[in-house]
């Protein structure tokens, strides 16, 4: 039997992201067969070796979560916060598994994000390789006209490089300095769709995802989830090159 690489094991067993998992082994937090591993890329077969964090043998027989959530503004993206913040764990804190979430939302924003205690979905639907697309609409507060949504399509140029939009499509307008749009994008970086309208001369008031890949947020409610259906659930495998 092929071993597998150690923050692979411990992101399936969905105790951190694959990225978290190389952190708690630089931190020194894992052992394997009572051993402090604290180098990356040791490969090992979870049925044989004997895997811990913090002391706790991690469970390779889970079954995994796939949560949609409407995420209120003012909650921030995080499972736990030191500060007290609202965060993302204080709506799931009767769970019984450890869930993460897979990309952020600022804390101004609203909209869908998905958890789950799937490392290895985690990591690939957040990886930029895999371009998964998502959806916004957006509160807009300036001057918008033809030769704006043909910016958003053609780029613009960012700080830190180009951001395009995959689609724009201008939803109403109810002034000629207030209007509503959807725009698609599949980056991820920082605060990429608030920079993309601001870099534009736009002010935005509300921001909203609507969809992450497949997954559509609907009609829930702020502050819902639910389970991810099995038709969902695959769509997002078959996008990311994944075995259900």
């Amino acid at each position: 039997m092929p071993l597998t690489r150690l923050n692979k094991i411990i992101a399936d067993a969905g105790v951190a992201s694959r990225r978290g998992a190389d952190q708690l082994i630089l931190d020194g937090r894992v052992c394997v067969d009572d051993q402090i591993v604290i180098e990356l890329g040791g490969k090992y077969d979870p049925q044989i070796n004997k895997i811990t964090v913090d002391g706790e043998k991690i469970n390779t027989k889970k079954s995994n979560s796939y949560i949609a959530f409407h995420k209120p503004a003012g909650v921030i993206s995080t499972m736990s916060d030191p500060e007290g913040r609202s965060n993302l764990g204080d709506f799931f804190k009767d769970r019984g598994d450890r869930l993460f979430h897979v990309g952020r939302l600022d804390r101004d924003s609203e909209g869908l994000i998905l958890l789950t205690n799937d490392g290895e979905l985690a990591h690939r639907a957040t990886h930029p390789s895999y371009g998964l697309e998502k959806r916004y609409l957006v509160e807009i507060e300036g001057e918008y006209s033809k030769s704006t949504t043909d910016q958003l399509l053609q780029g613009v140029r960012l700080e830190d490089g180009l951001a395009r939009a995959l689609k724009v499509v201008l939803v109403r307008s109810t002034s000629k300095t207030h209007h509503w749009i959807e725009i698609t994008i599949h980056e991820g970086r920082y605060h990429i769709m608030r920079r993309l309208i601001e870099a534009l001369g736009m002010n935005v008031l509300r921001l909203v995802r609507i969809d992450f890949g497949p997954i559509n947020l609907g009609d829930m409610k702020e502050g819902r989830h639910r389970v991810l259906n099995e038709v969902e659930v695959l769509n997002l495998f078959n996008l990311l090159n994944l075995k259900r």
